[in-house]
């Protein structure tokens, strides 16, 4: 599914067969939304070194390397890593942190209860086929932190919705989630069809006692029969629609539906039905669209950006435009660009367009969700993730900017919370663009970014959240977990691209 072909796949290695089990990604992984990058000379200098001192503080606290990765120091570590490779101590992270487990802990220990709602997450690949998950699964059924494993044969399809709950949940700190899925001009080749979402949310938060799962139902305008698609999508009740402009994002060679937000004969139609049924939010796939694809898909291309934000957001105050990635164009291109276009012109292409809306239009109802942001750039070119989040929350505004991950594609979500909780824009990228210090981990901004705005945004007290939540068998389950001691995967489920990337292109 997605935009690779089985051309393409046949050319990639599904992210769980990387060599290494770290706790952050060393080279891109990607859904089937964009061709991932191979990778890059840095990168391979982020691993060699953070393998070091993985085998470094392995031997020194009489562990496995793969199980120092596992602790709250393997996290730091990665830090470290990143900042020595690339410069410019963007994240906070320091040598005794990793080589001290007890400060790592005590660190991780102080965050864990930090209000975390990510509202942009997947299930795993449709085509995961390696079966030493399985194994894995009966190994962590055995262990015991989900009693209904134990001795029940375990199956790829029970894993896909199991590993997620415990890649989402018990090895990392998100407290709500929000399910969200991709639909095609070919029906059998959506993600999660609306139904699905829907009997997914109501199995978790059955199962757990608390509103833990949120859920999407997807909007195809211009497709035969759309109108009526909506009408069944929100006797649903779903907490949020979602539409991709791009039309079939899974086979963009043959979409047929492309469409703008600010089209008044076709999407406002869809607009009146939500504004109808009360639904508020409007979650809408942008970006991911880098310049190698301009020719491949000229007729996409006009679709893919975010001029048409500003006039459907004013035209329907009602309605809140939540643009998933930030319709940050680069991903699955050269992050190399990205730098050198802020670092030339201060803006970075899509995202500036975006973080432009509210004061162009004289609108508040638009808002960035994080999305790729992380994934992508973080182990690429950190100074791009400081400055998409300088960019965004200058002109938007820290109450603007949502938490958002696309996980499991990139494996458990922690590594990407890590990278905001330890993000700093530096010193002297603050002086030059007006960048504000995004300040503690804990602290007013990465606090409504990490859950207030989604809180405010779907109606959820967060008083009366953390109350339910405290008391349900998910928080008991994830207690059990930890005290029988955690295990995170550190694997990665989309797809990588084997071989290094030609010296030349960070050149």
């Amino acid at each position: 599914m997605g935009l690779l072909t089985d051309e393409d796949r046949a050319k990639l290695i599904p992210g769980e067969e990387l060599p290494h089990f770290m706790p952050i990604p060393t080279q891109a992984v990607s859904s089937d939304e964009y061709f991932p990058q191979p990778q890059s000379p840095r990168q391979r200098e982020l691993e060699a070194r953070l393998l070091a001192i993985g085998d470094e503080q392995a031997r020194r606290h009489g562990v496995s390397r793969r199980q120092f990765f596992q602790t709250a120091a393997g996290m730091a570590a990665a830090y470290v890593a990143i900042n020595e490779t690339f410069g410019g101590g963007v994240f906070e992270a320091s040598r005794a942190e990793a080589q001290t487990p007890e400060i790592a802990n005590a660190r991780a220990q102080g965050l864990k209860g930090q209000f975390i709602m990510d509202m942009h997450t997947h299930f795993l690949r449709d085509d995961t086929t390696n079966m030493t998950f399985v194994a894995m699964r009966n190994a962590v059924g055995k262990a015991g932190w989900n009693k209904d494993l134990v001795g029940k044969p375990q199956t790829i399809a029970d894993l896909k919705y199991d590993n997620y709950i415990k890649e989402m949940f018990l090895d990392s700190d998100t407290k709500i989630v929000l399910i969200s899925s991709a639909p095609s001009d070919i029906v059998k080749d959506w993600f999660l069809t609306n139904q699905q979402m829907a009997q997914a949310r109501a199995k978790v938060n059955e199962r757990f006692g608390s509103r833990r799962l949120f859920s999407h139902a997807i909007f195809t305008p211009g497709q035969p029969g759309w109108l009526d698609a909506i009408d069944q999508a929100i006797e649903l009740k779903p907490e949020s629609m979602k539409g991709y402009t791009i039309g079939d994002n899974t086979h963009k060679d043959i979409s047929r539906y492309p469409w703008r937000l600010d089209d008044e004969k076709v999407a406002y139609k869809g607009y009146e039905k939500f504004v109808k049924a009360g639904i508020k939010n409007v979650c809408v796939h942008k970006g991911l669209f880098p310049p190698t694809m301009d020719k491949t898909y000229p007729k996409l291309r006009p679709f893919t950006d975010a001029s048409d934000v500003g006039k459907a957001a004013k035209d329907w105050p009602d309605l809140n435009f939540i643009i998933y990635h930030s319709a940050y164009r680069h991903v699955g291109g050269d992050p190399a660009v990205a730098l050198r276009e802020f670092e030339r012109t201060g803006r970075i292409s899509w995202v500036s367009d975006l973080a432009d809306v509210p004061q162009k239009y004289g609108v508040n109802n638009v808002y960035a969700d994080t999305g790729q942001l992380f994934a992508t750039t973080l182990v690429a070119e950190p100074k791009v993730t400081a400055a998409l989040m300088g960019i965004l929350l200058r002109d938007m505004g820290p109450d603007h900017v949502c938490w958002g991950t696309d996980a499991v594609w990139t494996g458990s979500p922690q590594w990407q919370i890590e990278g905001l909780r330890r993000l700093e824009i530096p010193e002297d990228m603050q002086k030059k663009h007006r960048f504000k210090p995004i300040g503690a981990a804990d602290g007013p901004i990465k606090s409504a970014i990490f859950g207030g705005n989604n809180a405010r945004l779907y109606k959820v007290d967060q008083k009366q959240a953390e109350a339910a939540m405290a008391k349900d068998k998910l928080t008991a389950l994830k207690v059990a977990y930890e005290q029988s001691g955690a295990e995170p995967s550190n694997l990665r489920y989309g797809y990588a691209a084997p071989g290094p990337m030609d010296h030349n292109v960070f050149a």
